[in-house]
């Protein structure tokens, strides 16, 4: 459950416990507010499907979230600062733990295309994008409106959606109002596209890098050198062993039996000479 705090102090902060809350000077409104530049129904803050809307009722003035000026139907988020005239409410969660500013943003969003390319902007927390300076991540781009669109966590999953642009938003590729997005999913506003990163694309970076160091190809191993080589000698194959020889065919066998004869004949003829 959220609660509204008064940040001038002039109230008891608000919890949220109506489904429909009227903002106003006026003898009707559920939370009446004095403060200057206040109509006397200025505002309606409703509780649907878990979620928060603020709208306008047709103020004089006006009424802001975050400093840019709203219509009907604002989607809230704790952390929004709402004003009325002069007077700021802050809504909050007493449930949600603030971040740790020394904490790393495991989620970012880089610009791959577009004004500012190579960029990247962390995500901690809401972040609005759109040619309005007072936008998280403010852009030229003449085909983005003043605030294009928002990326916000909810249950720990990063979501986009639109905040009524003119040209819209494509993820992927595809026209989408509201998404929830993944590491290396693109999202394109205007002329600016952005890659969304996060903790699971260098987990999976580092896996790949890692099966590729273990499993090596034999193909790709080094053939051992020769030992003969690697003394830096050259040796002349051996002939054929005696048994290779011997399991020669007959017909090869026979030119060598000739040539034995021949030479017993002549030692024997040189014997008898010398006798």
């Amino acid at each position: 459950m959220l609660k509204l705090h008064f940040r001038d102090q002039s109230q008891a902060d608000r919890w949220l416990t109506e489904d429909s809350l009227l903002l106003g000077s006026g003898a009707t409104a559920t939370l009446q507010l004095q403060g200057q530049g206040i109509s006397a129904e200025h505002a309606r803050l409703e509780h649907e499907g878990g979620h928060y809307y603020l709208s306008d009722c047709g103020s004089e003035k006006g009424t802001y979230v975050n400093g840019e000026r709203i219509g009907s139907r604002y989607q809230l988020r704790a952390g929004d600062v709402l004003r009325l005239g002069l007077t700021e409410l802050e809504l909050s969660d007493p449930n949600q733990r603030p971040a740790r500013s020394h904490q790393p943003a495991l989620w970012s969003l880089q610009v791959m295309q577009g004004e500012g390319q190579g960029k990247k902007f962390p995500l901690k927390g809401s972040l609005t994008l759109g040619r309005s300076v007072k936008c998280d991540a403010c852009f030229e781009d003449p085909q983005l409106s003043r605030r294009h669109a928002e990326f916000f966590f909810r249950d720990g999953v990063l979501e986009v959606k639109d905040l009524g642009s003119a040209n819209g938003i494509l993820v992927n590729q595809k026209k989408v109002a509201a998404a929830s997005l993944q590491p290396g999913d693109l999202v394109q506003m205007g002329g600016v596209l952005l890659l969304v990163i996060g903790p699971k694309v260098s987990g999976v970076q580092a896996h790949e890098e890692e099966d590729a160091t273990l499993f090596m190809k034999a193909l790709d191993l080094p053939k051992p050198v020769p030992q003969s080589v690697q003394s830096g000698r050259i040796e002349v194959p051996q002939t054929a062993p005696k048994a290779a020889l011997a399991a020669a065919p007959a017909s090869s066998k026979a030119p060598l039996l000739l040539g034995l004869s021949v030479l017993v004949l002549a030692v024997a003829a040189g014997v008898v000479l010398l006798a």
